[in-house]
């Protein structure tokens, strides 16, 4: 095997810096080199439209898994809640690190939370289970999508293009800007995108020597809530054209703990499920049922 492993990544700064940082991971508790192969994906080109329109965050991998395919690159790196849960059957995630903050935050200039924000107000975001929940919490507001790196998404609410926008709060924070979040949206209230918070790594299912050295680096607890997030988004089929949040917690006693909520598009329909169990693809198939037994999946087809 190579002992340098060519890491296939997008080119934005926050996933130049998820890539950094697994590199040095890697570097630091294996014997491997690494290097990046920056590229531009479907997903970071095409920003006139929503990402539930155009095929979905997918098109965030398809450039970095043909590299892999053709030998360009041995590993991607992501942003575990942009991997798609039911993958191609030639790739795996072999790899997941301790997830950070996985709330969303709330960006503005003008105000400290959502609830002070005026009737009418502009709020920014394309992702639809963040729009579904902000209206169900203030169907006053105005929902406009905004698309574009974490620095681009700044700038236009910094340019008065709207008066809030949601971001993750883990890209800001590990791009420098935590001073930019005035106040963060947490469950149980509010659920964030699955596997919101962790970065993971993506290898060829073939490459088993690879894949059984990259695992040895990962954070088991962050990995077996990511799996019962991931099972139940499996379950429920879910994709950016519908809107799913979910969150695991891992306790003491070796539970794992899952909360998840469908919504509708508009914030009138909320559907929400929790459970408690060992297994976390189990726990998340368990808890995938218990939405559909209440109507989720009329929700969710309303949403395609």
């Amino acid at each position: 095997m190579n002992n340098t492993i060519t890491i296939a990544t997008r080119e934005s700064a926050l996933a130049l810096w998820q890539s950094n940082y697994v590199a040095a991971i890697i570097e630091e508790k294996t014997d491997f080199k690494t290097k990046l192969l920056p590229m531009t994906t479907e997903g970071d080109q095409r920003l006139e439209v929503t990402l539930n329109k155009i095929g979905g965050k997918g098109l965030f991998l398809k450039e970095l898994e043909q590299a892999m395919l053709a030998g360009e690159a041995d590993i991607a790196v992501h942003s575990m809640k942009d991997v798609p849960a039911d993958m191609p059957a030639e790739f795996q995630i072999c790899s997941v690190f301790s997830r950070t903050d996985e709330s969303d935050a709330f960006v503005s200039n003008h105000y400290q939370q959502l609830a002070e924000l005026p009737a009418g107000a502009v709020v920014g975001t394309s992702s639809l289970r963040r729009q579904a929940q902000l209206l169900s919490l203030r169907d006053d507001l105005k929902v406009k999508p905004l698309r574009g790196n974490v620095n681009s998404r700044l700038q236009k609410l910094d340019d008065g293009g709207y008066d809030a926008i949601i971001l993750a709060s883990a890209g800001l924070k590990r791009l420098g800007f935590d001073e930019r979040i005035r106040s963060r949206l947490t469950a149980p209230d509010w659920l964030p995108a699955v596997a919101q918070g962790a970065v993971g790594i993506e290898c060829l299912q073939e490459n088993h020597e690879l894949a059984t050295a990259l695992a040895k680096l990962a954070d088991d607890k962050t990995w077996q809530c990511v799996r019962a997030e991931r099972a139940l988004n499996l379950k429920l089929e879910g994709s950016c054209s519908v809107a799913i949040g979910a969150l695991a917690h891992y306790h003491i006693d070796d539970t794992i703990s899952l909360k998840a909520g469908v919504f509708s598009p508009d914030g009138t329909q909320t559907i929400t499920a929790k459970q408690q169990g060992y297994d976390p693809i189990k726990l998340g198939d368990y808890v995938a049922e218990e939405l559909l037994s209440q109507g989720a999946r009329a929700i969710l087809d309303l949403s395609q």
